[in-house]
């Protein structure tokens, strides 16, 4: 009986003073991860007050960027990528501090991957801008054709840019990326072979009133 005594009396010690220990890195921790987390919310603010005053909402919105919800705006996924950013920055020392290193490997994985996520919103952005300019410049400079046929041509060409700009975006982000590949160098063979077959059918009557010459003058 003594000994169980002897013994319980040993492990509550051994628990006290390992709580006593930990106490302060716990506190130190919780001290730097809120510093972070205030931290990462000016910036936050900070990049959403930059959208706002460039106005960047309505510059995409003028070039046909496909419009986000208020909670789920483009400078408000810009700004809340920036937000985790800093927040994880902060989550590493913490979980050094307390001795959390598995998920210390973790979070450095997805610290390392979310610049990733901010590239490919960024290559988003601009490749649905381009698109959208690309189809004005096409409506634009194609005056000797049909207004139906250049509408048509404008099109295709903003949707070829808009899978292009996909499949980047997908490769960026390391999606299946030997698929993305595949796919690429389908579209671009695809893109190819029908621009060669239309432009020989659309050529055909120049070819042939070439030919007939030629031939007229060997007479």
């Amino acid at each position: 009986m003594t000994n169980i005594g002897e013994t319980l009396v040993a492990s509550i010690n051994a628990g006290l003073v390992a709580l006593t220990a930990f106490v302060p890195k716990f506190v130190l921790g919780l001290v730097i991860l809120l510093v972070g987390i205030i931290i990462a919310s000016i910036l936050k603010q900070a990049v959403l007050e930059l959208f706002k005053a460039l106005k960047i909402e309505s510059f995409l919105k003028k070039y046909g960027v496909p419009e986000a919800k208020d909670e789920f705006s483009w400078s408000g996924i810009l700004a809340e990528i920036v937000r985790w950013f800093v927040i994880i920055v902060f989550l590493l020392p913490t979980a050094d501090i307390w001795g959390l290193p598995k998920v210390d490997l973790v979070l450095s994985q997805v610290l390392l991957y979310l610049p990733n996520v901010f590239v490919a919103v960024i290559i988003t952005l601009v490749g649905f801008v381009f698109a959208r300019l690309a189809h004005d410049v096409i409506l634009a400079s194609t005056k000797g054709l049909s207004s139906e046929t250049a509408r048509t041509v404008a099109s295709i060409t903003r949707w070829a840019i808009s899978v292009f700009v996909i499949l980047a975006v997908l490769n960026q982000l390391g999606v299946a990326s030997d698929l993305i590949r595949i796919l690429f160098t389908g579209f671009v063979a695809m893109l190819a072979i029908a621009g060669g077959i239309a432009f020989g059918l659309g050529g055909q009557g120049s070819a042939k009133d070439i030919v007939e010459g030629i031939r007229n003058k060997l007479k």
